[in-house]
């Protein structure tokens, strides 16, 4: 019997020892608002993402109305849910616009293969694409790499 889909993401992340702990992350704007992907909100998360240092962010793509990230901990005693919490915050008090909202939490997953990692990454580096943004995933400029995030088992 197939498993009913979640409605609220799981709180928390199961760090494992002697493995790597790499989570996907995907963040809404509140009402799915197209105003995330934009030069100076590029910026501006970036450096709240840089900030909040609890966690670190290998991969990411900002879309229109969500956004992908693949992060890891680093400060095992900040939950990933009070990491976003705090880079959210940063975020929304560089841009002064009260229109401009989060979706309360995020979803993510642990990904628990580097066969996994590799086709979430293809899924995320193809999202523009499906959306009709770019005819090339290299074409978003919404997008980057602030850490090396490697599969090592």
């Amino acid at each position: 019997m197939p498993q009913p889909e979640r409605q609220h993401p799981s709180p928390g992340v199961q760090v494992q020892d002697g493995g790597p702990t790499i989570v996907f992350l995907t963040v809404h704007t509140a009402a799915r608002g197209r105003w995330l992907a934009r030069d100076d909100n590029h910026q501006w998360i970036r450096e709240a993402w840089q900030e909040a240092d609890a966690w670190i962010i290998g991969h990411y793509m900002l879309m229109p109305d969500h956004l992908h990230l693949f992060c890891a901990p680093i400060r095992l005693e900040f939950s990933l849910e009070r990491w976003i919490t705090f880079w959210k915050s940063r975020f929304t008090k560089r841009h002064h616009q009260s229109a401009w909202k989060w979706q309360s939490l995020g979803w993510h997953h642990r990904m628990r293969t580097a066969e996994s990692y590799a086709e979430k990454l293809h899924y995320v580096f193809q999202n523009p694409v499906r959306a009709g943004l770019v005819s090339k995933p290299e074409d978003w400029p919404f997008q980057g790499k602030l850490y090396d995030l490697i599969w090592r088992e």
